[in-house]
């Protein structure tokens, strides 16, 4: 099956490193979040999009795993990988990597259901998701 991937090179900035100029882990949240706004826009499934469709896709479960600290004069790189699944789900791979020499810094996971502009659980595909996979998958 064909993988969907996006590529981000993070820029480290000073705020988000500690006193042991290591990256603060409340930090990696907005590192995938970079990544899946750079998913959306690359595959048109983009938050706008979801919500120009009459959706929300909030997210009901985020995890991730330190491999090795990242400091602030690193440049590293977080690949976003979307994980078919047939539920109401949009479910995603993260991994932050050193490009100078391919170390894996951190992994991640993330799980967004979908609801409508009322704020209820939609538990069946919306029909924009539906033709979305059709349109990268089929």
């Amino acid at each position: 099956m064909k993988e969907l991937k996006a590529t981000v090179p993070l820029k480290i900035r000073f705020s988000e490193v500690d006193s042991m100029n290591i990256v603060w882990h409340g930090s990696y949240v907005m590192y995938f979040e970079d990544a899946r706004e750079a998913f959306g826009k690359k595959y048109g499934l983009a938050y706008l999009d979801i919500f120009g469709n009459g959706f929300f896709a909030p997210l009901v479960d985020l995890s991730f795993k330190y491999k090795s600290p990242i400091t602030y004069d690193m440049k590293p790189e977080i690949t976003i990988t979307y994980k078919p699944v047939d539920a109401a789900k949009i479910v995603f791979d993260y991994e932050i990597t050193n490009p100078e020499n391919g170390d894996v810094l951190a992994t991640g996971h993330s799980v967004q259901v979908f609801m409508d502009l009322n704020y209820q659980l939609v538990w069946t595909n919306p029909d924009f998701y539906e033709e979305w996979k059709k349109r990268w998958f089929d």
